[in-house]
């Protein structure tokens, strides 16, 4: 039975309840006045139950397609401005125990596995610092063994450690398998930021099927990790997400939003993200047994979650190609991964990971310059921002600020900042002139006059070499 408070995710994943929305949905959406109640109702930005949601995601007529698209946009912009905030992934091991069916470190790839030494590592975050990041993601395969959490949590205080010139990584989130709250808390005692976990899939039958062996064959251990983190283990942020393309996309979003009731019902703070990963090709994975998402419905169902969920970051990954990304961006997202790399070792020496086995094939392998000239063109302000995290403006002390909007008096600034810093540091002659100029109409743009008094000043000092200057 249904119960949004429940700590068993049968109950608050509830399959019934699920397919109910969903049929619903589906009979509600041919109704416009149900449809324009629900779209009035998203207008005033403090979002959509999973039940209102399920009629949009429903909805085909194209001319209301692309008014939720809009009003995506709209919502998007007024909590998150037009900033985007970039990080790149860092794979610190592909040792892995578990047999999913879609991931290319499968237990029963019988490839070679290493993990990162600490000199290694040094070196990673050095190539990535060169390259002007700020935030990475860890990643690593399960095994306790090979990677226990005592080495992703040293690897977490040799990233921070580790500078080059005016680089350092202000912010480490970690994406490592479901764990007890006593490992949650040593990562938070390391400097976690976010802590994110894909559910891969909500729908019960389809995830004991793609994960046939290994600890995370375990349905509940998965679905319940964020309540143990959370409520145990001292989680401030945690971010969610589904691979699309395991199961039917409408099933997937309805597990998805009903994740994020739960976790407002039960912590008081929804999540921090929502990442949208589709599945691509991978060694050893039979492609051909997907349920695969059309661009037109991807498109459709990230727009609806944006609705729904008005307060969360929303990831776009490098699994997405060039022209596509853009579009995304369009309609929701507000986050992204440049110059990614998806194999372990292979921003300093991509030589040594070109045979290995990667977790899946890039669709998009522009370097961070030339996606940062991309985002400048389309009008978008990259952000390399970590304020929030490093000042305490995090959890239940964050979400306040971003459903009201209040969270844009200081992202907008400190987005220009770190901009101002990469530009300074790293950009070469043209993007410095694409740059300076959204810099310079981004200052204007503030409407507080002492804020954008203050933001000129810092702008000034980060030019006389000061850095790390936030809000």
């Amino acid at each position: 039975m249904y119960n949004v408070k429940s700590l068993d995710s049968n109950e608050f994943i509830d399959h019934s309840e699920i397919l109910e929305s969903l049929e619903e949905g589906r009979r509600l959406a041919a109704n416009k006045d149900e449809v324009n109640r629900i779209l009035n109702k998203a207008r005033e930005k403090h979002g959509l139950t999973h039940r209102e949601a399920a009629v949009l995601y429903y909805v085909e007529d194209e001319d209301v397609r692309a008014q939720i698209h809009a009003l995506a946009r709209e919502i998007k912009e007024h909590i998150y401005g037009r900033r985007i905030v970039m990080f790149a992934p860092l794979y610190l091991s592909d040792y892995c125990v578990n047999g999913c069916r879609y991931c290319g470190f499968h237990a029963q790839n019988k490839t070679p596995r290493r993990k990162l030494t600490m000199d290694e590592l040094r070196e990673e975050v050095l190539a990535l610092e060169q390259l002007g990041h700020k935030r990475l993601l860890l990643e690593a395969g399960e095994d306790d063994r090979n990677c226990p959490i005592e080495y992703v949590t040293e690897c977490m205080r040799t990233i921070y450690d580790t500078k080059l010139k005016n680089g350092s990584i202000r912010r480490v989130n970690v994406d490592i398998a479901a764990t007890t709250a006593e490992n949650y808390r040593k990562l938070k005692d390391a400097g976690l930021g976010t802590y994110i976990l894909f559910q891969e899939t909500y729908h019960k039958p389809t995830y004991q099927f793609m994960h046939p062996s290994g600890p995370k064959s375990n349905y509940e251990w998965h679905t319940e990790a964020m309540d143990r983190g959370m409520m145990d283990g001292g989680l401030d942020d945690v971010g969610i997400g589904a691979l699309f393309g395991l199961y039917d996309w409408h099933y997937e979003v309805m597990g998805l939003l009903m994740h994020a009731e739960h976790l407002e019902a039960v912590v008081g703070v929804g999540p921090h993200t929502i990442s949208f990963p589709r599945i691509l090709p991978a060694p050893g994975v039979d492609y051909g047994m997907f349920n695969l998402v059309s661009d037109r419905d991807f498109k459709h169902l990230i727009a609806v979650t944006r609705l729904a969920v008005p307060y969360t970051g929303m990831i776009l990954t490098t699994r997405e190609n060039e022209s596509f990304r853009r579009e995304l961006l369009d309609i929701g997202m507000s986050q992204m991964s440049a110059g990614s790399c998806v194999g372990v070792g292979g921003y300093a020496h991509p030589e040594r990971c070109a045979n290995d086995t990667p977790q899946f094939h890039l669709s998009d392998e522009r370097t961070p310059m030339e996606v940062l000239k991309g985002l400048v063109r389309d009008g978008y302000l990259p952000s390399f921002c970590t304020a929030c995290y490093r000042s305490g403006r995090t959890g239940d002390r964050f979400m306040p600020l971003a459903k009201s909007g209040e969270i844009a008096s200081v992202c907008q600034p400190n987005a220009m900042l770190t901009f101002k810093e990469y530009l300074l540091d790293y950009a070469d002659d043209e993007l410095k002139a694409l740059g300076n100029t959204m810099i310079a109409d981004e200052l204007n743009a503030i409407p507080r006059e002492r804020r954008r008094e203050q933001t000129a000043d810092y702008l000034k000092r980060l030019e006389a070499g000061e850095r790390d200057l936030r809000f």
